[in-house]
């Protein structure tokens, strides 16, 4: 199987085609370049230039402006001279949806333009039509015709373009030959490709975006092999989770594909649509690619890990596979036998790291999901309650709730007086020394991070298929998740069925930095199957800085570290599709298509039906980003005109332009005639 990346186990940027945009350079090892999309109306020039503004000097290296029609493109230009006017220089680039001929006004006017094969020349009518081959082909004739006027101008005015595909936007075409798959999202943006290379034009970006990270990932993969296939090159890859939504959840799951793909050098330009303010996506963006960056040599964050430098010589080797174990382009969770709740068809489980808590009460519980009300002595359990708690030496003085197990060092755990609640948790070389055990017993392995642990893999036959036995895989290497994967992938070439639980320690400062390293580290495993649990911890110096110094956008405060991080494990599983604990918003992150506050709106949508567990419900600004890019969604809220909403049932229109007053109520009664609603708890 080829590889869609330089290697498995080194941190190598993939080398790609040099493509400039402006005065600004993308691929071939150039810094990874941060952008962002303004959501005013694009008639506004002042107010489109002020938002461009802020952007800007929040780090935007690019700022993409939508431009729907041939009215909006000719005022890219009036836009971009008083932009100009004001001595900023930073590239422009026009979105493009079903209109041509504004990408041929924008193309003559700024420095980069964005088209959706999916619906540039196809029409998307949710229709299934099969082709025969001559049929296909005439199709593809009628796309080259329509496209390649669109490549002259680029090729003549040095204008470069972005190839964007998007999930929920296949054209019905692709649809009936390839399904609604990542290989359809390739073959989408190659049909494009193709025709620009035959006219020897190069100034390309390419993007796979879908709001679920699985089928993002999977698609990048393939894109990257069939360009290496066909071309024996890689154009530069713009990264995006399309409709990530807001808040934690949005940030998480973007992280979550975006960071997959950067930890293996994939990735020369990233966006992460957040339904916020725009320039609030650059922080986000910021936090994501600076783990690869040089790290610097004074100032405040000297102290954090940079993956580019702290691979040195002297770093632990990991050592290479000649053959990759899985399939990394079919998701397939690891087969796994079953340690009481852990593993085979178990959800993955949450751990919740409270070892460094002097005392802990029943109060303490109520942050990892765990409600106690003492007048009638009974416990609340919330969805998002963890399954384990590990504590270090401390016993717990209180009666536990049912479905909570705690997890301590083998010493305590010989003291408990309940082996049916309390689990001892080893070291490798511990385990293999321990005299008495549980019947579930927890086995650290630190992953490749000195010439004195497994790396020879001896210890491993001590307990390989141990019934008893889950594997918690940590690692203390520079580069701890390739560190982490090769280990699993060895415990697929020895035929290890053993659960194991992902345990990932953060060292950085804020609750956005955490995220972002919680959700790349782990993500980028659960994304590939691995993984029949996790767990989040900090070390004492980041835990205690995030007690003390919470502050700014950080998701501490009201909520402790401990809930937090608790929430934070259950958003990664959600954001990865391996355990549904809420309901999931697929949520745009509005543009000047935009025909109602997003924000306001989806905050709305939130407060009404954030209990439904289990339900996606898509929230549009418009007919461009829905019905086509609420992909996999159960419902769907899309914006049809000024003041004016339809709302879907999967992909089927079951309401058309309800009122914006009433079109929240109207989405309720969709769910409760769908069998989608509970009444929420009082």
């Amino acid at each position: 199987m080829q590889l869609y990346c330089n290697s498995l186990t080194e941190y190598k940027r993939l080398v790609t085609r040099e493509v400039k945009v402006g005065d600004l350079v993308l691929g071939n090892n150039h810094p990874i370049r941060l952008q962002t999309m303004t959501t005013t109306d694009t008639m506004d020039t002042i107010g489109t230039v002020e938002q461009t503004i802020r952007c800007i000097e929040a780090g935007a290296e690019l700022v993409r402006i939508t431009a729907p029609s041939k009215k909006e493109a000719e005022n890219l230009r009036n836009i971009k001279e008083e932009l100009r006017r004001r001595g900023y220089t930073t590239p422009l680039i026009a979105d493009i949806h079903f209109t041509p001929n504004a990408a041929e006004i924008a193309a003559r006017i700024i420095e980069k333009v964005r088209v959706n094969p999916g619906n540039y020349v196809d029409k998307k009518k949710f229709e299934f039509i099969e082709y025969t081959d001559l049929e296909y082909n005439e199709e593809i004739d009628r796309i080259r015709e329509r496209f390649t006027p669109l490549v002259k101008i680029c090729r003549e005015y040095g204008t470069a373009m972005r190839i964007g595909t998007n999930h929920g936007s296949l054209s019905d075409r692709i649809m009936s030959r390839y399904g609604d798959t990542p290989m359809g999202m390739v073959e989408s943006a190659m049909e494009f490709l193709r025709i620009a290379r035959a006219e020897s034009y190069h100034s390309i970006v390419l993007s796979m975006k879908s709001s679920n990270p699985q089928v993002m990932v999977q698609a990048y993969r393939l894109l990257i092999q069939q360009m290496m296939q066909e071309f024996n090159e890689c154009y530069p890859l713009h990264l995006g989770v399309t409709e990530a939504g807001d808040g934690e959840d949005g940030r998480v799951k973007s992280a979550a594909g975006i960071g997959t793909l950067l930890e293996d050098g994939i990735g020369d330009t990233i966006r992460v649509s957040l339904t916020e303010d725009p320039e609030f996506e650059i922080p986000v963006c910021r936090d994501l690619v600076k783990r690869y960056e040089p790290k610097p040599t004074t100032g405040s964050n000297t102290h954090l890990p940079s993956v580019n430098t702290q691979l040195s010589t002297s770093s632990p080797v990991i050592p290479p596979v000649d053959k990759i174990p899985y399939d990394p382009f079919i998701y397939k969770r690891r087969a796994t036998f079953a340690v009481d709740n852990i593993g085979e068809k178990h959800v993955p489980v949450v751990i919740a790291d409270f070892s460094k808590i002097d005392k802990i009460s029943p109060a303490h519980l109520q942050s990892i999901g765990y409600t106690y009300n003492e007048a009638t002595d009974k416990w609340t359990i919330s969805d998002a309650a963890a399954d384990y708690v590990f504590t270090g030496n401390q016993m717990l003085s209180f009666a536990l709730p049912g479905t909570l197990k705690v997890i301590v060092y083998p010493s305590a755990w010989l003291q408990a007086e309940d082996k049916t609640k309390y689990f001892p948790i080893y070291q490798d070389s511990g385990y293999v020394k321990a005299d008495i055990r549980s019947h579930l017993n927890f086995v650290m392995i630190d992953c490749f991070n000195d010439s004195t642990s497994v790396n020879d893999f001896t210890h491993l036959d001590a307990f390989a298929n141990d019934p008893t036995v889950v594997l918690c895989l940590s690692s203390t290497h520079p580069h701890p998740m390739p560190a982490v994967r090769r280990m699993f992938m060895e415990l697929e070439l020895r035929n290890m069925h053993n659960p194991a639980v992902i345990i990932c320690n953060s060292y950085w400062q804020t609750a956005d930095e955490h995220l972002i390293h919680y959700a790349t580290e782990c993500g980028a495993l659960l994304l590939d199957g691995f993984g029949d649990g996790i767990c989040l911890g900090m070390n004492s110096n980041a835990y205690n800085n995030s007690v003390n110094n919470a502050s700014g956008r950080n998701y501490f405060n009201n909520s402790t570290v401990e809930q937090f991080i608790n929430s934070t494990a259950f958003s990664i599983l959600q954001a990865t599709r391996t355990r549904i604990s809420k309901t999931e918003y697929i949520s745009c992150p509005s543009c000047g298509r935009t025909l109602f506050d997003l924000q306001e709106t989806t905050a709305k949508i939130r407060a009404v039906t954030n209990h439904l567990k289990g339900v996606k419900i898509a929230i549009m600004g418009c007919i461009v980003n829905g019905p086509g890019e609420m992909a996999d969604a159960d419902f769907g809220y899309v914006g049809s005109g000024v003041g004016k909403i339809t709302l879907y049932r999967g992909k089927e229109v079951v309401k058309r332009n309800v009122n914006s007053d009433i079109a929240v109520s109207e989405l309720i009664m969709l769910l409760k005639e769908s069998d989608a609603w509970v009444e929420p708890a009082v």
